[in-house]
């Protein structure tokens, strides 16, 4: 995934209401009145949130006769899981190394 695009998914996600919204796609796709519900905002407040989590990948939207439900891209969220794994792998392994580091100095220090 490239840097920009894992940029949009984070910033898409640092929103509790866009979170909540993902949420509810990852059960099967919504329409916006369906997704705005749960919401004391407008339909508009709710399809700006829609867009930023579309530009971002996340999220879809198809075409059903006269409505646009939203769909979850579960591949946005995989890419940025990835990211998250590997990242907590390398952190992990330094963290690792310095321990051992540390139990090495304090047996110096012991000795």
């Amino acid at each position: 995934m490239q840097k920009q695009q894992l940029d949009a998914v984070f910033t898409a996600l640092s929103d509790s209401t866009r979170r909540d919204i993902v949420a509810r796609l990852s059960t099967g796709e919504a329409t916006v009145k369906e997704l705005a519900e749960p919401y004391a905002m407008s339909m508009q407040a709710v399809s700006q949130h829609i867009r930023v989590l579309e530009r971002s990948g996340l999220i879809s939207q198809g075409r059903h006769r006269q409505t646009r439900p939203c769909r979850l891209e579960p591949a946005a969220l995989d890419a940025a899981l990835s990211w998250i794994e590997e990242s907590r792998r390398t952190w992990s392994e330094r963290v690792d190394r310095l321990e051992t580091r540390l139990a090495d100095l304090q047996q110096e220090a012991d000795q």
